[in-house]
């Protein structure tokens, strides 16, 4: 089973840019600065557009939560490795 979202990126043609996938129904990419989620923001849906905004806001707050998070646990992570090298 995967999981509901997986990172994705391409660094060789955008380097900056930082794709969430959203795994169930509706399915869709998020693409995005990596930096800032929501700055040059593309939504690519494979399954067919939510009709409700609010669910769309909902699925792309979930998104965002997902990739700070992620983004947090990465940086634990790295600091981890460090401190057992020391």
């Amino acid at each position: 089973m995967l999981p509901k979202f997986l990172l994705a990126d391409n660094s060789q043609e955008c380097p900056d840019t930082i794709f969430v996938v959203h795994t169930e129904e509706p399915k869709f990419i998020v693409e995005s600065d990596i930096e800032d989620f929501w700055t040059n923001q593309k939504v690519h849906w494979l399954s067919e557009v939510p009709a409700s905004e609010d669910v769309i806001k909902a699925l792309l707050e979930d998104a965002e939560t997902f990739l700070d998070d992620e983004f947090e646990n990465q940086d634990n992570l790295y600091a981890e490795d460090e401190d057992d090298e020391d």
